[in-house]
């Protein structure tokens, strides 16, 4: 036994070790893990070409500015998707003034416009910058990212069905923040339909819906916790 001047010299040992069973020792407290910690803020492809001025668009101005946000230089139908849609896509991530807003008013308008066969050649590209906004673990990115993947995969038939084998990349962090809801026992919420948790609990019942018989399986796999609003009806 370790002494000093005749008592003994206590040692602090991490848990799970085989230090632990040794004498003279007390535990350390276990390492947090940061699972809900928000990643830092990093530049977004969609800023870097947006101020290289490679996206046709800019601030609009004209009447009407407070319900329209952007001046598009080229009608949004008339652009390539394959090559811009995932560009604002990646721009969901941004929490920076106006970018933004010129990502996620862009997503919205371009969905908006574009036909099912345009966002079906292009939705294997929005997988990674969707999952990528979503891993931000930022609560007003998440609900962005969620918004446009609603709009997006009821823009047409299909793409709910060929959204299903992504479920992978794009479900596990809707199951850590599924639960992310305030208990406001009998008072009134007038947040209603834009927490976290509600508007998670919104998105997998659109995909469900959309995505044809085997997006039930697919979803209840990824979060375990869910209820078909289907086959429960």
């Amino acid at each position: 036994m370790n002494t000093y001047c005749g008592c003994p010299v206590i040692r602090v040992v991490p848990p799970f070790s085989y230090q632990t069973g040794q004498q003279c020792t007390i535990l350390d407290d276990p390492t947090r893990i940061p699972i809900y910690r928000r990643q830092a803020p990093f530049r977004s492809l969609f800023r870097k070409f947006f101020l290289r001025g490679d996206i046709p668009i800019s601030r609009y101005y004209g009447p009407g500015a407070f319900r329209q946000f952007i001046n598009w230089h080229v009608p949004p139908n008339k652009l390539m998707y394959q090559r811009y849609l995932p560009l604002f896509f990646d721009g969901l991530c941004e929490s920076t003034y106006p970018y933004r807003e010129f990502a996620r008013n862009g997503v919205r308008e371009m969905i908006a416009a574009a036909t099912e066969k345009q966002l079906l050649c292009c939705l294997p590209m929005l997988i990674l910058p969707a999952k990528r906004a979503l891993n931000s673990k930022d609560p007003d990115v998440i609900i962005a990212t969620l918004r446009a993947i609603q709009q997006l995969v009821q823009a047409g038939p299909w793409i709910g069905r060929c959204l299903v084998p992504y479920y992978r990349q794009l479900l596990p962090i809707l199951n850590l923040f599924r639960d992310a809801n305030v208990n406001l026992g009998d008072k009134i919420d007038f947040q209603g339909g834009h927490r976290l948790g509600d508007v998670i609990d919104a998105t997998l019942n659109i995909l469900e819906r959309t995505g044809g018989p085997d997006a039930y399986l697919n979803i209840k796999y990824m979060v375990p916790t869910y209820e078909s609003c289907v086959l429960n009806r």
